[in-house]
């Protein structure tokens, strides 16, 4: 795949709400992390527009790592890439001895790489393997899922996580269909989500088979579970004044983030108290007001921004131990 069709989403604006952290006179050399390198749209915009900054970038997918590490190699040293789950940041940090860092940035959701590879069957626009998991060296994939969970469990799976409100007529045909032959291909599982669902709600949303999509991949990658720990692991890790950007794709995500940073931003002390204590003021301030869209020449450009939702916080307050 040509790295040259592959545009970062709000790049300027994540640059934007990260400079006043990397460009802080208090730290000369300061770090930060790419959590979701992807790519490397994002990573090689950080470098360049920091020059004095280390990078330290993670990704689950080993093919992302090499095509992103060829795409880095002229920054050397200043770029340190790990084969990694973002809600590992803080044995990854530890490992590398980094007790603090100056900026944390997200990009959710699946690389443009991940969605354009047939092979790997995120995609229901192209019959493929149903596979969907971003590191391919572990866990199971897709088709295991819809051929083995329990019938309630995949509905549960289809409401909490595609929003699907068809979800019980989506699971009772997989689950017929199942029976006759186990599922492999994603085309198969689109015609049949075509078929299960009523007229109405064909007509509205896109192509159908989008939300049970996103729920099984969602699963398979056990995204949200990561992403709850990984939050706030990355709020941990920075240094007073560092700041995080985080993009989500879906409500879902954007919910898990907008908690964190509000919860982070408010005063925790109990009513009453006349003089609010250090360790109950707030830790965090809120950088965007609400999730900031992208724009509408942006969405024209990138088709994969329509989605975007950002939000950013920065760290005002060390933690009392």
């Amino acid at each position: 795949m040509s790295q040259t069709r592959h545009v970062p989403v709000m790049l300027q604006r994540c640059l934007d709400l990260l400079a006043p952290a990397l460009q802080d006179p208090a730290h000369p050399e300061p770090v930060v992390v790419d959590c979701t390198l992807g790519l490397g749209g994002h990573s090689e915009a950080l470098l360049a527009a920091f020059p004095t900054a280390r990078l330290i970038a993670l990704d689950r997918d080993k093919e992302a790592l090499r095509l992103s590490g060829e795409r880095l190699a002229p920054y050397g040293d200043r770029a340190t890439l790990v084969h990694a789950v973002y809600d590992e940041l803080p044995e990854v940090l530890a490992r590398l001895g980094i007790p603090k860092v100056q900026g944390v940035l997200f990009d959710l959701g699946v690389s443009s790489m991940q969605l354009d590879e047939a092979d790997r069957g995120f995609a229901y626009a192209q019959d493929a393997p149903l596979d969907m998991r971003m590191d391919q060296s572990t866990g199971m994939g897709a088709a295991e899922v819809l051929n083995t969970y329990p019938p309630g469990e995949l509905v549960r799976i289809l409401r909490a996580y595609g929003e699907e409100k068809q979800a019980k007529r989506i699971v009772s045909a997989i689950v017929r269909e199942r029976e006759k032959e186990p599922f492999s291909n994603s085309a198969r599982l689109v015609e049949l989500i075509r078929d299960a669902l009523p007229q109405a709600a064909k007509r509205t949303g896109g192509n159908p088979a989008k939300r049970t999509f996103q729920a099984l991949r969602i699963e398979v990658n056990g995204e949200l579970s990561v992403l709850e720990r990984a939050i706030p692991a990355a709020v941990d890790s920075l240094a007073v004044g560092g700041r995080i950007a985080v993009l989500s794709y879906h409500s879902l995500e954007d919910r898990l983030v907008k908690q964190v940073f509000a919860a982070g931003a408010a005063n925790t002390a109990p009513p009453g108290l006349p003089v609010v204590p250090e360790r109950y003021q707030p830790r965090l301030k809120q950088l965007t007001r609400g999730a900031e869209l992208p724009t509408e020449e942006e969405v024209a450009e990138n088709r994969r921004a329509a989605p975007a939702r950002l939000r950013g916080a920065q760290r005002i307050r060390e933690e009392e131990r």
